[in-house]
């Protein structure tokens, strides 16, 4: 989807993008509620008071009221922007120096052409031994991005980041301010809860998205007219008398839940009589 360089000091590195991700959300028609039909709507001109077919519309940019300059796809794409065709890397910072939570935003795949396969691996194994993300900027479509570069499972990923502009102030939110005293042993047991549900490493294949298979259920029984079945009620949480409690509560159900899924162990051969 994006076709440039990676600009790195005085090297080049020519590489294409491709989009890491893709939305498995479900979608709905609007249906009209009388005749169950989809709903289409009519691009209008007010002017001229006709209906404009797809072709016909043209990109325009406000510049005053009611008048506008037409943008073309050949503008966009030859802008006197550097990062048009370059991702310019400014600086290396450590790994853990951004909010992957509050700055990331989509992902790219790198992939370095056949010209740029050596200098693109010396900058991915510059990266994993120095532990350090390129910052750098690129435009793609119709705007610039601040981005991020970074090894991963053998070749480079790139993430957009917000501005920082675009990133809201916390100020205003309540419980942020540092006056809660934190009993130690509720603490001692707030960390016992969490390793009781630590994993060793983050796994996505543990986890799954269930809410098509729900969906599904509910349109197929629409469709044979069958009953609904609701979602299950949650399991009433045990009354408890303070954090401490709860907190015990929750370590015990933790140890049993893992103790449920941890594989049965295998019987022990016996040994034949000699």
């Amino acid at each position: 989807m994006w076709k440039g360089v990676i600009s790195f000091g005085m090297v080049s590195i020519p590489v294409r993008l491709y989009v890491a991700t893709e939305s498995h959300s479900v979608t709905f028609r609007q249906l009209c509620s009388e005749h169950m039909s989809p709903i289409k709507y009519k691009r209008w001109c007010q002017a001229g008071d006709h209906e404009v077919q797809f072709g016909e519309i043209v990109k325009g940019y406000e510049v005053s009221d009611d008048r506008y300059v037409v943008i073309e796809e050949h503008d966009l794409e030859n802008l006197p922007l550097p990062t048009s065709r370059a991702i310019e890397i400014s600086e290396f910072i450590p790994q853990d120096d951004i909010q992957a939570g509050l700055y990331f935003k989509s992902a790219y795949y790198v992939e370095p052409e056949e010209a740029g396969r050596k200098p693109y691996h010396l900058l991915k194994k510059a990266l994993e031994e120095t532990g350090k993300v390129a910052v750098a900027k690129i435009a793609l479509r119709d705007r610039e991005h601040l981005c991020a570069l970074q090894p991963a499972d053998g070749l480079m990923l790139m993430n957009t980041l917000h501005w920082p502009d675009e990133i809201r102030s916390t100020e205003g939110l309540k419980g942020l301010d540092g006056d809660v005293k934190v009993n130690p042993k509720e603490l001692q047991m707030a960390m016992s809860l969490v390793e009781s549900l630590a994993e060793e490493t983050f796994d996505p294949s543990r986890y799954q998205d269930d809410y098509h298979d729900a969906l599904m259920k509910v349109v197929n029984a629409k469709v044979e007219g069958e009953e609904i079945v609701a979602a299950p009620e949650p399991e009433a949480a045990p009354k408890v008398m303070d954090l401490m409690e709860a907190l015990k509560a929750s370590v015990e159900a933790a140890k049993k839940q893992r103790a449920d899924k941890a594989p049965a162990k295998k019987p022990a051969a016996r040994r034949k009589a000699s």
